[in-house]
């Protein structure tokens, strides 16, 4: 049997003398001579325990003197209504359980009484989640990524998983993590991008896959992982790109409409409010992009991708001339983006290549994928891969493949940009960076 009967949450005033089992970590102690106070914590937030002398049994106040923050124990009580306690209710304790003590003191604050650094925190990663702050963003989180499923639930987008081993590296370039695999090489994937587009040239095609991608990037940078989840969506028989940004556009909506409706108080915690942001997103694109930078002061020559700066200035230009911190930038030069985009066929310089940005950073990429067997194998040569290595790639194109496209949104970049934090190690529950591997 479960040991307690209610979470925190599910407690409220209106429950007076009703006798119910909490259980969660003492996360404050205050004596007051005769009266002393738990302040426990679980899940779902805090309750306050009262211990009167004289009205509670001298045992259980013994008992409470024994305790440290942190430990955890399993309180019987009943509810009373009062005015001094958090949320007007507390639970007079009829027995209380120590179900694991401390052995050494916590090496950094729980009950925030202590600031330590990011760096420690991460190192003691599983006391730092015990923080009410840091708890609530990954409830939050966790409410984005199911806002995310119940828009494609609706959409008719079925859920696959498809392998994070892969034979041969899904885009040219080096930032792979290689792999022993019994005799043979293999590597991490960079994107699930691949197995997706065989899912819908399989027939498969509305799907989603929920999973981790690696890049074996040396970046320090506060946006960087090595190890990142994404949302990737792929859809068949679109007419273009515009096919794709819509379905983005409103399932970026949809999850950040599911915050704001069901985290209310973990919004409160971090002292953060989000809005829904209005549809459709603007869209800029190249070649239009240089004279935009121009304006600014930025030159970048003709023909060439743009960088962090670039994409900070596009975002303070959309923010300025359309009021969104949403934008899509579209058709990129092709020679910056992998084989398998589709290229513009009259202009085939550029690409149907898309990013979404939010807030002066890329949230993902996407586009429409070149779904014509003779422009594939055009495009691994262009790019200088091996068609041998990519022919169980490209060779189901030559059996009938519908056009296709879609993304792959970075859900802990997305929550970092929603609830303006700085680092995304804050975001991701155990980071791995290229100096990071443990815990």
């Amino acid at each position: 049997m479960i040991i307690r009967t209610h979470y925190t949450s599910q407690i409220t005033k209106d429950d007076a003398e009703k006798e119910v089992t909490v259980a969660g970590w003492v996360h404050k102690l205050r004596d007051l001579g005769n009266l002393k106070f738990i302040v426990l914590r679980d899940r779902e937030g805090q309750i306050q325990v009262t211990l009167k002398k004289g009205v509670t049994a001298a045992e259980l106040i013994e008992l409470a003197n024994t305790l440290r923050e942190e430990d955890v124990i399993a309180v019987k009580g009943a509810v009373k209504p009062t005015k001094i306690a958090p949320k007007g209710r507390e639970i007079v304790p009829t027995k209380i359980d120590i179900l694991s003590k401390i052995v050494s003191s916590v090496p950094v604050s729980v009950s925030g009484n202590i600031e330590s650094n990011l760096d420690t925190r991460l190192d003691f990663r599983v006391l730092d989640l015990r923080r009410p702050e840091v708890l609530a963003v990954f409830k939050i989180q966790s409410k984005l990524v199911e806002g995310m499923q119940e828009y494609l639930k609706r959409g008719g987008f079925q859920q696959i998983f498809t392998p994070c081993l892969m034979g041969a590296a899904s885009e040219s370039g080096s930032e792979v993590f290689p792999v022993v695999y019994f005799n043979k090489s293999a590597f991490l994937r960079q994107d699930p991008q691949l197995h997706r587009q065989l899912a819908v040239i399989g027939g498969m095609d509305r799907i989603y896959d929920l999973g981790p991608s690696w890049r074996a990037e040396p970046s320090h940078t506060p946006r960087h992982l090595c190890e990142h989840r994404g949302c990737a969506v792929e859809l068949g028989f679109i007419t273009d790109e515009y096919d794709v940004t819509r379905v983005e556009e409103k399932l970026v909506q949809g999850s950040v409409r599911k915050v704001k409706e069901e985290c209310g108080e973990e919004l409160e915690i971090i002292g953060r409010e989000v809005e829904v942001p209005k549809a459709p997103f603007p869209e800029v694109r190249f070649p239009e992009i240089y004279g935009i930078l121009k304006e600014f002061g930025k030159k970048i020559p003709f023909g060439e991708d743009y960088d962090r700066e670039s994409e900070a200035i596009l975002a303070k230009y959309v923010k300025e001339r359309h009021k969104s911190d949403f934008f899509f930038v579209n058709r990129f030069p092709f020679k910056a983006k992998p084989f398998y985009v589709m290229r513009v066929d009259e202009e085939p310089q550029w690409a149907r290549s898309v990013d979404l940005v939010y807030k002066g950073l890329e949230m993902s990429s996407g586009g429409q994928r070149e779904h014509r067997y003779e422009k594939i194998m055009e495009q691994v040569k262009e790019k200088g891969m091996s068609f041998v290595s990519m022919q169980w790639f490209t060779e189901p194109f030559k059996y009938g493949a519908p056009p296709h496209g879609g993304f792959n949104i970075g859900i802990e970049r997305l929550t970092m940009q929603l609830l303006d934090v700085e680092n995304i190690r804050e975001t991701t529950l155990f980071p791995r960076t290229p100096e990071r591997l443990l815990p």
